[in-house]
């Protein structure tokens, strides 16, 4: 009997032995795919889309889709926009990239976030490399304030694109609060402290303050497509810039686009603008390092939480309280 425990025992030994073995591997391995090291910056790996050949020269392509937020994870920086602004620096600093093609098909998103990408590729414009823009299913609000800055807009005739405009949303719960007998007790070191409470009426002032909030942001947004599009900034705000969404084709009578066509068109655009004529065409992507394995585990959720989602699953995650550069029906 204490012959066969002992066995038992040897083999469960063993048995963790070789878990740890192969987890220490699994580990190095990782460590070893991963370019991010104290004395070197990270790097992404390329991706072929369309092959070359006789050439070095190459075409990057980066993409931005979804909602545009500082808050959403990257697949390689910590967010969506650290993403976007490091394949930017990697495409300048490669010698083999003429242009950049960036690829966008947003609804929109924070007004920071937006302007922050827009400022990163307005400068790589100007600084380093031509980019192209080329809109997708939809480029609207937000993802139109980042395509004007490129050098180049080439839309899909069937693209939704413009809604140039700013929105803030709170939900208002005082009718709820009364009908089940709750109420809100605040306790504020200013009037306009809770000046976005659901639980009670917001005052004339408080309104008053928030739409100037909201137009000095709207004065930014049109300033920048009058001066991008070269279009008179009066007749934007008269017209165009009321946060209606717009076809490709309207959007190309508008001249807020330059160019109706497909992806492809954008690829020798970018050729073109890069005076190359046979170029590979590639995308950035993440290699599975340890650093995003990590992150990968921690992102996951516990099994016993449960979700319910009442917008529905399409809906962006916004957050009471900020501005955003979003389509109107976008807005749960």
């Amino acid at each position: 009997m204490n012959q066969q425990r002992s066995g038992c025992l040897v083999l469960a030994l063993i048995a963790c032995l070789m878990l740890l073995g192969l987890s220490v591997a699994f580990n190095m391995v990782l460590a070893a795919g991963s370019s991010v090291t104290p004395d070197r910056e990270p790097k992404y790996e390329k991706s072929t889309l369309v092959s070359s050949k006789g050439s070095e020269d190459e075409i990057a392509v980066i993409y931005l889709r979804g909602l545009i937020s500082g808050m959403e994870p990257g697949g390689f920086g910590d967010t969506l926009v650290d993403d976007i602004k490091l394949q930017l620096k990697q495409a300048g600093d490669d010698p083999k990239v003429k242009a950049v093609v960036l690829h966008v098909d947003s609804p929109g998103g924070e007004v920071t976030a937006s302007d922050t990408i827009y400022n990163a590729v307005r400068k790589f414009r100007d600084e380093k490399k031509p980019v192209v823009i080329y809109m997708g299913s939809l480029a609207a609000s937000g993802g139109y304030y980042v395509a004007c800055g490129g050098k180049h807009i080439i839309a899909n005739d069937t693209t939704f694109t413009g809604s140039i405009g700013v929105i803030m949303q709170t939900l208002k719960y005082k009718g709820l609060f009364e009908k089940v007998g709750l109420e809100s007790m605040v306790f504020k070191s200013g009037k306009f402290k809770d000046m976005l409470s659901g639980s009670r009426d917001s005052t004339d002032e408080e309104r008053e303050y928030i739409q100037k909030l909201v137009m000095q942001t709207y004065d930014k947004f049109v300033g920048i497509v009058a001066k991008e599009r070269n279009l008179p900034e009066q007749e934007l705000r008269n017209g165009l810039a009321d946060g209606r969404v717009i076809s490709g084709k309207d959007a190309l009578e508008a001249k807020l686009v330059d160019q109706i066509g497909s992806v492809e068109d954008a690829y020798a655009k970018a050729m073109q603008f890069g005076k190359t004529s046979n170029a590979r065409i590639f995308r950035y992507e993440s290699p599975l390092g340890f650093g995003r394995f990590l992150r990968l585990l921690g992102k996951s959720e516990p099994k016993e939480k449960v979700a319910i989602d009442l917008t529905g699953s399409l809906a962006p995650k916004i957050e009471a309280g900020k501005l955003y550069y979003l389509p109107g029906h976008y807005l749960p």
